[in-house]
């Protein structure tokens, strides 16, 4: 089992131990589980905000690597989640970054002039 499979496999069994089976029954409830995870997604970049000294008028903050390090892997519990929410494994997330990573090395290639929603349709 590669190390992303494994990740997926102790999300799935700590989201259980909590009560939540995913992917959800129904499309409301699938609706109601990524408002639940990208809000808790929003507050852990918040976190991870605040372990950089962003105000640039206070001279006490401290820049606090390890909770940086804490709240991309809080993040990255919530987003795992967000994905099997979706219906998507391991093998599905990777497959698809590498069709975007593709798009998005094209876009690059092309100097990125404009705007095309249909290069993403195929992923």
């Amino acid at each position: 089992m590669d190390k992303l499979e494994e990740i997926f496999r102790m999300q799935e069994a700590l989201n259980q131990r909590i009560g939540v089976t995913l992917p959800p029954p129904t499309d409301e409830e699938k609706a109601k589980w990524i408002l639940n995870y990208t809000r808790a997604m929003q507050q852990e970049t918040a976190e991870l905000i605040d372990s950089v000294p962003w105000k640039w008028w206070a001279k006490y903050q401290k820049f606090d690597e390890q909770n940086a390090k804490v709240e991309v892997v809080d993040l990255f519990h919530f987003l795992v989640s967000l994905a099997q929410t979706l219906g998507m494994s391991a093998d599905d997330v990777y497959q698809a970054y590498l069709k975007k990573n593709q798009v998005n090395h094209q876009r690059q290639d092309s100097g990125y002039a404009k705007k095309d929603e249909a290069d993403s349709k195929h992923i």
